[in-house]
């Protein structure tokens, strides 16, 4: 996906904070401390992804612009992935032990002239077409089993719109990378 931010120990810690993070606020007690590393102070964004036992996903969160320290968007994002995906009722302090976190760290969006500069399995997309939008990591289309074209299908899809909508000429497309990082499989 991308060159590593992290070594292995630092990954374990950032993992570690996030399931404290989501474990805290189910038990009602301030959030944990913050490992002490830099690249947690500085800007950036990531993504926060919740599977089950199963492997069946039960939470997905994220942005996709650093806007905020990457500390406090890993943060956010875990408590959003767990509590507020619309898509799920928010997890229940049982299932977390039978949860699989998995992190990716974005690199800045860069816009691409045409969706055929977008690499399946190196890319994130994201796809704007008027105010209709939608944004899949680099590992959803490789999980799926997806090409390009494909991708993009489901893509629009997930806009809301017909999934040939992003042929539309003025559809803007940009693309980034992610550092993809997760707990061992439970």
């Amino acid at each position: 996906m991308t060159e590593n931010r992290f070594d292995a120990g630092q990954r374990r810690a950032v993992l570690e904070y996030v399931r404290s993070v989501i474990e805290h606020r189910l038990a009602g007690i301030p959030a944990p401390a913050r490992p002490d590393m830099a690249e947690l102070r500085g800007l950036g964004s990531c993504f926060v992804t919740l599977n089950d036992a199963s492997g069946e996903l039960r939470g997905c969160i994220g942005s996709i612009e650093a806007v905020e320290p990457l500390g406090d968007s890993l943060e956010r994002n875990a408590l959003n992935a767990a509590l507020c995906d619309p898509r799920f009722p928010p997890v229940e302090p049982d299932e977390l032990p039978e949860l699989h976190i998995e992190v990716s760290v974005l690199t800045p969006l860069r816009l691409i002239a045409s969706p055929a500069e977008f690499v399946v399995g190196r890319h994130g997309i994201l796809f704007e077409l008027g105010r209709s939008h939608a944004v899949f990591l680099p590992q959803v289309a490789v999980e799926q089993g997806w090409d390009a074209e494909t991708t993009l299908n489901f893509l629009a899809n997930k806009a809301g719109l017909p999934k040939e909508a992003w042929r539309h000429p003025q559809a803007r497309f940009s693309v980034f990378e992610a550092e993809v990082f997760g707990e061992a499989e439970k």
